[in-house]
């Protein structure tokens, strides 16, 4: 396949005749396809990551509007190598280029509907968008009653973090403190652990306001990287540190 202008209906093709049935199979039961599962109904092809985005890199050429009509196929691969050309064109589009591109994002949600869909592209088009513009669209999606807008909230401060901007994470931690689906426990601990990976300090000031009201999952993934001792302090329900004029950055 040339790198040249593609149809969706090319990249299809191509990804179905590079599917494999059998790791198909255990990306189905991976991704939680099944009924009354978060990804119920959706359809693996059966191709690994590295050969998805070798396609992308192939097909980043595509027009924006045959690009939309690959993320919103029924194929979670062709979805996810729909999000990776996206990125590649935001990264090295105008700034009209890139606003269509945060648009189209938000527009098409529903479709970026599974945690690698959100993961691999949340950071890298709505963190980057945002990044020296209002964030409060943040608050909304993580108020969204779509689990995958609340997921891609958190996770696109991600690019925040790295740029050594804490505030929004701790907020949007603190906002989906009850949220009640494990992906969000597992997304805002994550972004906590990225947190403390840069300031411990500030990652343990928040944990010692909340952690008896976080979730477990949430908290293991928070303190991960935390020592051993500190780590079952929090998980016996003791505080790691004791400082009574500690202020939480998010009460």
């Amino acid at each position: 396949m040339s790198n040249t202008l593609l149809t969706a209906q090319q990249v299809s093709d191509e990804l179905h005749a590079l599917s494999n049935p059998s790791i198909a199979e255990h990306s189905q039961r991976f991704f939680k396809t099944g009924p009354g599962e978060y990804a119920e109904g959706d359809c693996c092809l059966g191709i690994r990551v590295p050969v998805l985005r070798k396609v992308a890199a192939q097909a980043r050429e595509m027009s924006g509007s045959e690009n939309l009509k690959l993320l919103t196929s029924s194929w979670h691969e062709e979805r996810l190598t729909a999000l990776f050309i996206l990125v590649q064109r935001y990264q090295k589009g105008s700034p009209s280029e890139q606003r269509y591109i945060f648009r189209a994002y938000l527009d098409n949600t529903k479709y970026i509907n599974n945690w690698d869909l959100v993961d691999s592209s949340a950071h890298l088009i709505v963190g980057a968008h945002l990044f020296d513009q209002d964030r409060s669209i943040l608050r909304e999606l993580a108020a969204s009653d779509l689990l995958w807008e609340r997921r891609i909230a958190m996770i696109a401060t991600l690019q925040f973090i790295r740029n050594g901007q804490f505030d929004d994470t701790l907020e949007l931690a603190h906002q989906l403190l009850h949220d009640s689906h494990d992906l969000i426990h597992k997304a805002v601990g994550w972004m906590l652990r990225e947190v403390g990976n840069r300031n411990r300090e500030l990652e343990t000031m928040f944990l010692d306001s909340h952690y008896q009201e976080m979730p477990r999952t949430m908290l293991r993934y928070a303190i991960e990287r935390y020592p051993e001792p500190e780590r079952q302090a929090y998980l016996k329900g003791r505080r790691a540190s004791v400082d009574p004029k500690r202020v939480p950055p998010t009460a």
